[in-house]
Order: structure tokens, then sequence, then C-alpha cells
């Protein structure tokens, strides 16, 4: 892996920083919390981020940002035979691949995923090996014997083989229980053979029961085929006289039917002779009633005209009343001008309170805007207030050798200057608040003007109701002039109409002589109406004899039938019980049919059944030799699998005992060049701690820069390890700070090992604020720290300082 390019957006102390890296050793140098360690961090952050960051979301972006501003790391490496740039921001991520516009992941977790694939190492194995700092030069010696060999069989790939081993295990397993499954599950040769047996003799039973049926079915349907011809020509003679029967009820029904007609007939003759006789007695008295109707009828229309003239006449009397008092209400209507005027009022008094409501909404909107101006200038005021004292508070509790609150590093020569920079911002953020306080008091009551403004709105919105209402009941009553012409007119003509009718009407009415004329037809009434009803009975008399004579004829035929049918029923000569006994025996022998038939049906299930039953068992016979032979291939394959675990426990137990021995030989090269020549061999124990040797024998006291060293060596074999035997190009070394406990010589020897490591690590960065190393560095890029402006600046000197980041 190569780092190419790193460009951070508000990252913790870095605004705008762009670096390229190049191959070679790179120095990254400056005083403590200038952040250059925050370089590193967002490194690790664009690859595995937020687990790979200190603090939150909160405490990754720059203090002083703006509230909305982006916060972003991009990184661009190379690894293998592809180049990828990966872009991640506090919510979203994106990986790019070989230059393509469309990125490869596009998530937060799925960017995470991706890059751990792509290195095959998690953050901390990956950081742990190549991403080296003074206080993790110890990491193995920190962990227990049994964490470092994990640790070591993880990082140079020695998982693999755990992993292929569990796979194996779960393969042996499932084979295992499939073999004893396939065992368990083989049916018992003897049962078998028993059970083939059984189906061999109840299939011959079957045949032979089959052969019996079908014998007796053939015996049934010849007794049948003799007894239907019978049965069937006694059926037939019975259809036959059951219809006769059926004939002659019907047709004594029918002279029945003739004979109540005849009688019936005869009787309503007899009614129609006398009916004639009576309504000749009526007519007599009857004469005097159709003189009567005509004068009544003469009477009643002179009724009429009178109760008409009666109404019309009220009508009349009603009409004047109204048309009275219509001439009455026009009178008392206002005038047009009155109208006028007050809608003139109306529109005076509208556009002054608009004017009044504008200008007092303008008063109004300019005292509600200085008033919320000032409360929002104050608490952010006061909120920043406390923010200052409470990062004040916090540097003067930690004191000079505390972090600094941006950059996360002690203050040292710079704690005084910090508090003063925090005490002047105080002062200012208290003067400005007493004023928007004083100004907050001054808008909290509504100013004389906008009070007096609301006064002349009120008074005009009440002269106005008032005025409105006025004119609206002169426009009202003035609108019902109109209608009150129109409905005078409308009465005027209706009273002139009501006056031609009345006389159009004729006069002269004699009740006494109406009511005599009523009382002698009520009295003649109840005659004419049995009249009518003895009328139609006597005009019936000659249809009715004409009927009856007809009916006699009909009664004749229908006794003639009857006696013709119950004749030819006597010719049949059917007998009842010699129809039921063929009927019988024909059932008998249908029953008889159907059960032998069911019989065969039964007999031949059964013959099926057992030829079934007997080719199940040799099923099963066919089903057990093929399960035996699956169980001899699980067990062969049960046996394969026990040896490959085998073979990779033996293959597990040489690779470590090689491991410890060849990480030492690599480790002592590396001691061998940092001391130059003091120390020539670090041993490893069985445990992988390590100890140096000097003339062969353990060094048991040695100082804080020895052991430094000794760490820095193991940590370099480690690397050079993982690049030899892992499997990935890997050529990245980065080292923090680790020149703490070392003196000159001790720093010049690491800074030309890790030149002579150009070949196996041909991108080294190395991260100090010792200024007497940067010698030894291809290029050096400086990073330093803008108090005023608050950010990170970095700088690099072999372009003649130019200033790269802001």
């Amino acid at each position: 892996m190569q780092i190419h390019r790193l460009r951070l957006v508000n990252f913790r102390q870095h605004e705008l920083t762009e670096l390229d890296f190049g191959a070679g050793l790179t120095g990254i140098v400056g005083p403590n919390g200038a952040g250059k360690t925050t370089l590193l961090e967002a490194i690790a952050w664009a690859m595995y981020g937020a687990t790979a960051a200190r603090g939150g979301r909160d405490s990754i972006k720059r203090r002083g940002a703006p509230p909305r501003s982006r916060v972003e790391v991009e990184l661009e490496f190379s690894l293998g035979r592809h180049r990828y740039r990966v872009v991640r921001s506090l919510f979203n991520a994106e990986l790019y691949q070989d230059g393509e516009p469309a990125p490869i992941a596009n998530s937060v977790n799925a960017v995470t995923e991706r890059i751990t694939r792509l290195l095959g190492m998690t953050r901390d194995e990956f950081f742990n090996t190549y991403f080296t700092g003074q206080k993790e030069l110890a990491v193995m010696a920190a962990m227990k014997s049994a964490e470092r060999a994990q640790f070591l069989s993880r990082v140079l790939g020695y998982e693999r083989i755990s992993k292929a081993q569990e796979r194996l295990r779960e393969k042996r397993s499932a084979l295992r229980a499939r073999h004893e499954a396939l065992r368990s599950s083989l049916a018992d040769p003897a049962a078998l053979e028993a059970e083939a047996e059984r189906a061999t003799a109840r299939l011959a039973a079957a045949t032979s029961a089959s052969a019996s049926a079908v014998s007796a079915a053939e015996s049934a349907a010849a007794r049948l085929a003799e007894a239907r011809p019978h049965s069937e020509r006694l059926q037939q003679l019975r259809d036959r006289a059951l219809a006769l029967e059926t004939e002659r009820r019907i047709g004594e029904h029918a002279a029945e039917a003739a004979a109540e007609r005849v009688e019936r007939l005869d009787h309503q003759v007899a009614e129609a002779t006398a009916a004639r006789a009576r309504l000749e007695e009526l007519w007599h008295d009857l004469e005097p009633l159709a003189a009567l109707r005509d004068e009544a009828a003469q009477l009643r229309a002179g009724a009429d005209a009178f109760a008409m003239r009666r109404q019309i006449e009220a009508q009349l009397v009603e009409l004047n009343a109204r048309s009275a008092a219509l001439d009455e209400r026009h009178a008392r209507l206002p005038a047009p001008d009155a109208v006028a005027g007050a809608a003139a009022r109306v529109a005076e008094i509208r556009a002054a309170l608009a004017a009044s409501t504008l200008e007092a909404e303008e008063q109004r909107t300019v005292w509600v805007r200085d008033a919320q101006d000032a409360q929002t200038k104050r608490k952010g005021l006061l909120d920043q207030f406390h923010e200052l004292k409470q990062q004040r508070e916090r540097i003067v509790a930690a004191g000079r050798e505390g972090d600094c609150p941006t950059c996360a590093r002690p203050l040292g020569d710079e704690f005084e200057t910090v508090l003063g920079v925090l005490d002047r911002q105080l002062d200012e953020v208290v003067y400005h608040g007493n004023f928007y306080k004083h100004r907050i008091e001054q808008l909290a009551q509504e100013p004389p003007a906008l009070v007096e403004a609301d006064g002349r709105r009120l008074a005009l919105e009440q002269e106005l109701g008032a005025a409105a209402a006025d004119s609206g009941r002169l426009a009202a009553e003035r609108r019902d002039a109109a209608a009150l012409v129109a409905e005078r007119d409308s009465l005027a003509a209706r009273v002139r109409e009501l006056e031609a009718a009345l006389a159009r009407l004729p006069g002269g009415y004699d009740r006494a002589r109406h009511d005599e004329i009523q009382r002698r037809m009520e009295a003649l009434e109840p005659l004419a109406l049995q009249a009518e009803r003895v009328r139609g009975t006597a005009e019936r008399a000659t249809a009715l004899a004409a009927e009856l004579a007809e009916a006699r004829v009909a009664a004749g035929h229908a006794a003639e039938k009857v006696a013709t049918l119950r004749a030819r029923i006597a010719e049949l000569s059917y007998d009842e019980s010699a129809y039921r006994a063929a009927r019988d025996a024909e059932q008998t022998a249908e029953r008889e049919r159907r059960d032998t038939e069911l019989a065969l049906v039964r007999a031949r299930a059964e013959q099926a059944a057992a030829a079934e039953a007997a080719e199940g068992v040799a099923c099963r016979r066919a089903e057990r030799a093929a399960r035996e032979a699956e169980a001899k291939i699980a067990a062969a394959d049960y046996a394969l699998h026990q040896e490959l675990d085998r073979a990779l426990n033996e293959l597990r137990t040489d690779l470590n005992a090689t491991l410890r021995p060849d990480l030492s030989e690599l480790a002592s090269g590396f001691v061998n060049d940092l001391t130059r020549g003091r120390y020539t061999e670090l041993e490893l124990d069985e445990d992988y701690g390590g100890r140096l040797l000097d003339g062969g024998e353990p060094r048991t006291v040695i100082s804080g820069g020895e052991e430094d060293v000794a760490n820095l060596a193991l940590r370099l074999a480690i690397s050079q390890m993982i690049a030899e035997r892992a499997g990935q190009p890997l050529s990245l070394l980065v080292l923090d700070e680790i020149f703490g406990s070392l003196d000159e010589d001790r720093r010049a020897a690491v800074v030309e090992l890790l030149r002579s490591l150009a070949d196996r690590f041909p991108q080294v960065i190395l991260i100090t604020h010792v200024e007497s190393v940067r010698e030894g560095f291809d290029r050096v890029i400086r990073v330093g720290y803008d108090m005023a402006k608050g950010v990170a600046v970095v700088q690099e000197d072999a372009g003649g300082d130019i200033d790269v980041a802001a």
C-alpha cells in the first residue's frame, strides 16, 4: 500500500489542508499540538470511519467552523495493481477505483467493509502493525502470551488455517451425522425377507378370490337377464291400466260438474223470470224522478253563483285594505339623496381606517423586529460567554501541561497567551451583552406612538360600524320602493279582475224550493237503486235459458264417456299381485348382481394391494442397498476430513515453531543497525517477549531508550514479515514520535535504518517534533498553528516553504 494524496476540510484544527505524498522518507515536523498526528488520524478515519477517530462527531468538526459547513477527508492510495480514492464525511462515504466516475461503495458501512476486505485487516490489526507511535511501541509486551501468539498468527495470515480447520470440522461433524443416520435407517434383512414371503402369499390368495368373484358375477347376470323381460311386460300393462283409470276418474268428475251446472242454471232462470215482473212495478213509481233531477240541477247552479259572489266580495275588501297599507309604507321611504350621502360617509371613514391601520402595523412591526433582534443577539452572547468561560476554566484547571481544546496537544509556553485571548473575548461579550440587556428593557413596553395609533384605529372602527349600519338600513329601505310599487299595481289589477267577475254572475236563488226538491229525490233514490239491480237479473233470462239447454247436452256426453272407459279397463284383465311378484323377482336378481360385482371389485382391489405390497418390499430392498452404499461413501469422506484436520494441526505447529526464530532473526538485524553494533541479537522467548542479548547473555536491566529500540526493532520485523508473507503488496511504514527516549546517535541510526528499508518499505512517513533529524529526510512537511485564526498551517520545506494549508 502507498498513500498518494490527503485532503482535510474542517477536520480537527485543519480548515483546508491538502498534501501530496511521494515515495521515500517523508518527515512531518512541528511543535506539539500543531496538528501533526491529526493527519494520521484523518487517514485512519477515511479508511475505517468513526472507530478510528478520537471522540464523537462533534469533536471532529473544527472549532469556529460555520454551523452548516461540511467536514470531509479525501484519501488517495494504491494497493496492488489498483488505485483507490475514498471520500468520507460525517454522514456519508464513497470509494472509487482506478478513476471511474461511479463509486464501488457509497455508504459509511459499505466503504469500511470494502477497505477491510481489500487490506485483509481490521483497523486495530492494520494500525498496530504499520502505524507505530511512542506509546504503542510496547503493544506486544503489554499482551499476554496467548494474545501475542494469536495476534501474530492473525496479522501474518495463519488465521486462515484456523478458519479452514473450522470449516473442515463442521464438514466432518456433518459427515459423521450423515453416516450415523444412514446406518440407523437401514432396515433388518430378516424382517424384509419375512415381509416378502407374506406379500407373496397374500397375492396368491387375492388372485384365487378374484377368479371366484368373476364366476359369481356371471351367474347373477344370467338370472337377472331371465327375470327382467317378464317384469317389463307386466310394467307396460300396469302403465296402460293406470292411465285408463286416471281418465275414468277425470270423466266422472266432469259428469258431476255438468250435473251441478244444470241444477244451478235452473235456479237462475227462475230468479230472472221473477225479476222481470218486479221491474214493471218499480218503473211506475219512478216516473217523476227525471223532472225532479233537472230542476235540482238548475237550483245547484244558482247556489254555486251565490257562493261565488260572497267569496269575491270578501276578496275585494281584503285587497283594498292591503293597497291602503302599501300606500302608507311608500310614503315613509327615505329619499335617494339620503342613501347616497350615507354611503359616501362610510367610504370616507373606511379610507381613514385603512390609513390608520397601516400606520399602526408599520410601527408595531418595527417595535417587534427590534425586540426580537435584541433578544436573539443577547442569547447568542450568553451562549458565547458560557462557552468561553467553560473553556477558560478547563485550561486553568489543566495548567501549562494540559491539552489544547483545539489541537489536543500540551499548551506549554502558549498558556498565558491563550488565557489573555479568552479574557479579552469575555470582556467584549460582557460589554455587548449589557448593551442588549438595556435595549430589551427599553423595548419591553409598546412605544407611545404605537399606543396612540391603536387608539385612533379603534375609534375609526367604532365610527365605521355605526355609519355602515345606518347606510345599510337606508339602502335596504330604499330597495323596497320598487317592490312596493309593483305589489300595489298588482293589487289594483286583481281588484279590477274580481269586479268584472262579480258583474258577470247571475242573481236570484230559492233555497226553500231547493231543499224541497232534494227531500223528494232522496225518497225516490232507493227505489231507483232497486230497479237497477232487478233490471240486470231480468235482462239475463233469455241467455240463461240457452245456456241451460247447452249444459244438459254436455252432461249427457260426459256420462257416455265414463261408461266407455269402464268397459276398456275391464277388457285389460290387469292383476296387481302378479305385477308385484314379477317386480320382486327382478329386484332380487338385481341385488345379487350388484353384490357379486361389489365382491369382484373388492377382490380385484385386494389383488392390486397385494401386488403393490410385494413391489414395495422389492423397493425397500433396493433402497437398503443404496443407503448402505451411501453410508460407505460417508464413512470414507469422514476419514478423509479427519486426516486433513490432523495435517492442518501439524502445519500450524510447524509454522508457529518457525515463526519465533524467523522473527528473532529479523529483529536482531534491526537491533544491530539501530545500536550501531552495540547489540547484535534480540531473542524472543516462548511467550514472544523480547529481550536484548549482550555477548550471548540476556540483559536483565536496560534503559528506557534501549527498551524502545528493542520494541521498535520487533515492530519493524513484524512489518517486514507481513510484507513478505501476508500476500498483500504493503509498502507503507508510519512512525509517530518514536524519538522521545532516544539520544542523538540512536536517532541518527533510526533515520539511517529507515532509509535503508527503501527496498522493503518504499514509503516511510515519520512524525516528530525533533528538529535535528530533519536533515535525513527526503522531504519535510512542516506543521504549525495559527493562534489568531485557530487553524493548523502546513508548509513543505522542499518547495521553498510553500503554504499548502490554511
